[in-house]
């Protein structure tokens, strides 16, 4: 579970789907037994909305991850994040398919 590394979201919404939960409790259970280990979660949009609007959201969307993982015992100071808002997209296609896979947050941790 811990080299799953995305979390996807619908759009305009910033609530982790259930499927995506057991990914977050892992790495949030692995970071409460490792405490040295860090991370920056890494919010991402698709390409539609404004530039404002979506670096907002992929604030929100890494800020709702890490709030999950400190439920599951990491420390404020393990997990950093930032948005990239449409900036960083992994699919460079226009239609839903590639809109799917830029709604995310990205896990890196630290010397990855």
């Amino acid at each position: 579970m811990l080299s799953k590394r995305s979390v996807y979201f619908d759009l305009d919404r910033y609530d982790v789907k259930d499927e995506y939960k057991p990914l977050v409790e892992a790495h949030g259970k692995y970071l409460q037994s490792n405490r040295s280990a860090k991370m920056i979660i890494q919010g991402n949009a698709d390409e539609r909305g404004s530039r404002e609007y979506n670096i907002a959201l992929g604030q929100r969307r890494a800020d709702t991850v890490k709030r999950m993982m400190q439920i599951y015992g990491a420390s404020e100071s393990q997990i950093e994040t930032v948005s990239f808002g449409k900036e960083k997209p992994r699919n460079t296609g226009h239609d839903d398919a590639a809109w799917a896979e830029n709604r995310r947050d990205d896990i890196v941790y630290a010397g990855d």
